[in-house]
């Protein structure tokens, strides 16, 4: 189903944009096109999970000693 937003009386075109692009965001799709784009390698895989994991655990870390 397409992504639709509709435009307000007087709104702002950036502001439209902006509100489309975290409902595209939201909903997964650039994340899904990417992950269909092509064949990842199986070490491409385990490569790109671990930045997430590290990343994650990074953050995890921040906040709780705040």
């Amino acid at each position: 189903m397409p992504v639709e937003i509709k435009i307000r009386k007087g709104e702002i075109v950036d502001k439209a944009l902006r509100r489309l692009k975290k409902k595209v965001d939201r909903e997964g799709i650039i994340k899904d096109a990417r992950s269909k784009r092509g064949y990842e390698k199986p070490c491409e895989r385990r490569r790109r999970k671990g930045k997430v994991k590290a990343f994650n655990s990074y953050l995890r870390k921040k906040w709780e000693h705040k």
